[in-house]
């Protein structure tokens, strides 16, 4: 497992939102703080430390974040921040530029510039619960970026799409970082660290159509993480193989093995299809919601249509059958 996860609501509510601000202050860099909701405050933080790279996703009651010129010529970490809102609005002044932000959007701003981050339309309503606010944060070293800082400045502050293209592959990424975080190990994080920059790099390259200024290993990487993304999305194909996975990213069939050899553990394309084919079907198998769901059914939806063929590779992958499997994980449900 890596990150740790942070609620307000283990510590006293007098002491909440004091509480939150100090969180923050060892997350981003230092800002004045306020939110109207700041005598019954209520926030939950998970942070994950990927080598030099912070990820926070969170959820939080509507707060303001301000960042002036003090505060910059006091202390300033060199890093650039992103954010991915998810849920609610946020709006953001910084280096001359003022925009509004919703779900699926994302901006880029830097810790050597004055910002001011604030709710944007999410004023309670009358008898309904108060409105949060979630998404993901990303800190990083400036350094890290492999772009000419003048031109990653043309970028600061802008409403940028996490719904199309690179900013879709982040925007997953990123979401895919807290649902999995429990199953990670830390001697992963470095490399999800080195993969997440990648990433960033690829997605800031392409608004800015200079691709061509990033290094050689910079787009492999890329391009495995994209293939895989698109293996993950087309899982439940039973024809998905090699060759259909090298057409569709317009790459020969031996430069996707050699890909996935290099950047990989070792493992083919074709086990790495399977073992997450396997690894889907086997968390079907143990929630309770489709303990009614045939096995056969459950092992189709994964793409392998054969109920032989997919005992057979379940069994060799986890020492037990899935029948056997399925009646251990709800047996421990029920206790």
């Amino acid at each position: 497992m890596i990150g740790t996860t942070f609620r307000t609501e283990d510590v006293p509510v007098a002491d909440r939102f004091e509480y939150w601000r100090q969180l923050m202050e060892r997350t981003i860099a230092p800002s004045d703080m306020s939110s109207e909701h700041a005598a019954d405050f209520w926030a939950e933080q998970r942070l994950l430390e990927l080598g030099p790279v912070r990820v926070w996703p969170v959820r939080v009651l509507p707060t303001r974040y301000l960042r002036n010129a003090r505060m910059v010529r006091r202390s300033d970490p060199e890093e650039y921040h992103l954010s991915l809102v998810l849920g609610g609005g946020l709006g953001l002044d910084h280096v001359g530029r003022v925009d509004t932000y919703g779900p699926h959007d994302l901006w880029l701003s830097d810790t050597s510039h004055p910002y001011d981050v604030q709710p944007y339309g999410m004023r309670p309503t009358a008898g309904l619960e108060l409105p949060f606010i979630t998404g993901v944060g990303v800190e990083f070293p400036k350094a890290l970026l492999p772009l000419p800082p003048a031109r990653v400045r043309e970028l600061l502050g802008r409403r940028l799409s996490g719904r199309q293209g690179t900013g879709a592959l982040l925007t997953d990424f990123l979401t895919g970082l807290d649902r999995q975080s429990d199953h990670l190990q830390p001697s992963d994080a470095p490399r999800l660290g080195t993969v997440l920059i990648d990433l960033l790099a690829a997605w800031l390259a392409q608004e800015l159509e200079v691709e061509s200024a990033l290094p050689p290993e910079s787009h492999r990487r890329v391009t495995v993480t994209r293939i895989r993304a698109f293996i993950r999305q087309h899982l439940h194909d039973p024809e998905l193989r090699p060759p259909v996975i090298a057409a569709a990213h317009h790459i020969s069939l031996s430069y996707l093995h050699r890909l996935f050899q290099e950047e990989g553990s070792g493992e083919t394309v074709a086990a790495w299809i399977r073992a997450q084919r396997l690894a889907g079907a086997r968390r079907d198998l143990a929630d309770p919601a489709l303990h009614t769901t045939p096995v056969h059914t459950i092992a189709a939806r994964w793409g392998i249509p054969r109920a032989s063929d997919f005992t057979r590779a379940f069994r060799a992958a986890y020492g037990i059958s899935p029948t056997e499997y399925r009646f251990q994980a709800l047996l421990c449900e029920d206790e």
